[in-house]
C-alpha cells in the first residue's frame, strides 16, 4: 500500500513546544515497521512553528508573521534532524519537501513536485512533507496540513490517508461535553448534516479542526482514496488501520463504494 500519514503538532510536541520524545519514537518505529512490510510511506508533518517556539524559548506561540516564520525556520531544522536520526536507526532515509499553495496552483510546479515525490518513493525514501511556513503567507499558503495531506495523497495516488489528531474520530456530538456522544465509525458520503456537525457554533469539534478534516476527506474521497481519522496518542494503531480494522472514523473513497 501507498500510505500518507499526517501528524499534528499535538502528537509531536508538548504545549511547551518541546518534543514529545515517547510519541515520536513510537510513531517512527511503527512507520518504519510498516515500510519494512512493503508499504510506501509519506509523512506529512506539522510542528515546525511549535518546535521553533520551544527551541527559541519563546513564552508563547508568536502572533506576528515575521516571528512565526523565524520560529518555523528554526523548528523545521529541529524537526528534520529528529526524523533523520530516528528513521536512520531503522535504516530508512528521509527526504524533505516544503510546499506552498502556489506549488499546487501552477501546473508546472505541481508536476515538478509530483515527479520529485514519486522518484523519492521509487528510491525507497520516506518523504517528509510540510507547508513552507518560512515563506508562506495568507495569499500563498495551503492553509493547514489536513488539506495539504489530502492534496499530497491525491498527487501520489495513495491507497490510504491517515490523519493522526488529538481526538479519536468524528463524533455525533462533542465528546468533551456530551456523555452520549458516539463515535461514527464509517462515512460513505459527506452530507450537509456532517458538515454542520463539524462547523457548529460553540462546538470544540469545529475549533479543534474537524471542519478541516472533513474538507480533506471530501478531497480524497472524490479521488477514490480512503481516509481515517484516529488519535495520534496511540501511533501503534496504525497497524490496525492498515489492516482495515475499525479504528477511529474511516471515510470511504468513492470508487470503492
Amino acid at each position: 500500500m501507498r500510505i500518507v500519514v499526517k501528524v499534528g503538532t499535538s502528537t509531536l510536541a508538548y504545549p511547551t513546544g518541546c518534543l514529545d520524545i515517547r510519541h515520536v519514537e513510537i510513531l517512527v518505529k511503527t512507520l518504519s515497521d510498516l515500510k519494512n512490510a512493503g508499504n510506501e510511506i509519506v509523512l506529512v508533518s506539522s510542528g515546525a512553528i511549535g518546535m521553533g517556539v520551544g527551541r527559541l524559548s519563546l513564552k508563547e506561540r508568536p502572533k506576528d508573521m515575521p516571528t512565526k516564520q523565524a520560529a518555523a525556520s528554526v523548528g523545521q531544522c529541529e524537526l528534520m534532524y529528529t526524523y533523520d536520526r530516528l528513521f536512520g536507526e531503522y535504516n530508512h532515509i528521509v527526504g524533505q519537501i516544503l510546499l506552498t499553495g502556489e506549488d499546487f496552483a501552477y501546473a508546472d510546479r505541481k508536476r515538478n513536485f509530483e515527479n520529485t515525490i514519486l522518484r523519492l518513493l521509487a528510491l525507497g525514501v520516506i518523504p517528509v512533507v510540510n507547508e513552507n511556513d518560512t515563506i508562506a503567507t495568507e495569499e500563498i499558503s495551503v492553509g493547514e496540513n489536513d488539506t495539504l495531506a489530502a492534496m499530497v495523497a491525491c498527487s501520489v495516488d495513495a491507497d490510504l490517508l491517515v490523519l493522526l489528531s488529538d481526538i479519536d474520530g468524528l463524533y455525533t456530538k462533542d465528546p468533551h461535553k456530551c456523555e452520549d456522544a458516539r463515535l461514527i465509525p464509517l462515512v460513505e458520503q459527506i452530507t450537509p448534516a456532517l458538515v454542520e456537525l463539524a462547523e457548529g457554533k460553540g462546538s470544540s469539534l469545529g475549533t479543534g479542526g474537524m471542519a478541516t478534516k472533513l474538507h480533506a476527506a471530501k478531497i480524497v474521497m472524490e479521488h477514490g482514496v480512503d481516509m481515517v481519522i484516529a488519535n495520534g496518542a496511540r501511533p501503534r494503531k496504525l497497524y490496525n488501520i492498515v489492516e482495515g480494522e475499525a479504528v477511529g472514523t474511516r471515510f470511504v473513497g468513492k470508487e470503492k463504494l
